[in-house]
């Protein structure tokens, strides 16, 4: 079985003459990304090697080994960058990566399945975890302890708790 590929960064505009990259990264330590070893695209083909890394206002400036002029850097543009999973540290207690939640069976406090577990998102107010039942559209959800008070990676599954009533979601009234 091939490990499970873990996106840590995305390669942005040149930035200089001399090859250099904007690298947003997806990693808590923005640095960290450096101490992963070689970065590939998801499919294997294409490795880099970060030889410096500096902050920047907003993402960080990298020079990658083998690309040193500014049209070489151009040409990465978009480029998402990925490690094998079992180069990252191991979790805290309550932290996971997305990519071990993708799949997770979603259960109800009565075991009942909800559907599959597809997505995590963050649009800037917290995590929102996204799971597709077996008919109909997806399910929202925020992705706290309230809402998923189980995680069970060991069971492949989480637990969730379905909010009663979302706030703003009252009937319209009919005049």
């Amino acid at each position: 079985m091939m490990t499970a590929q873990i996106c840590v960064a995305r390669i942005g505009a040149a930035h200089g003459v001399r090859g250099a990259v904007k690298l947003w990264t997806f990693t808590e330590d923005p640095l960290a990304v450096r101490d992963y070893g070689p970065l590939m695209t998801k499919d294997g083909a294409r490795q880099f090697e970060v030889t410096h890394l500096r902050e920047a206002k907003d993402h960080l400036v990298a020079t990658l080994k083998g690309i040193t002029t500014r049209d070489d850097a151009e040409r990465l543009n978009g480029l998402e960058l990925y490690v094998p999973r079992d180069r990252l540290p191991e979790t805290d207690a309550d932290e996971y990566y997305h990519a071990d939640l993708i799949g997770l069976a979603a259960v109800d406090a009565a075991d009942e399945p909800l559907g599959r577990v597809v997505a995590i998102h963050n649009f800037g107010a917290g995590d929102i975890i996204e799971i597709a039942p077996d008919k109909g559209a997806t399910i929202l959800l925020p992705f706290t302890n309230a809402v998923v008070p189980t995680v069970d990676l060991a069971g492949g599954r989480v637990v969730i708790e379905l909010p009663q009533e979302v706030e703003g979601d009252e009937a319209p009234t009919l005049t």
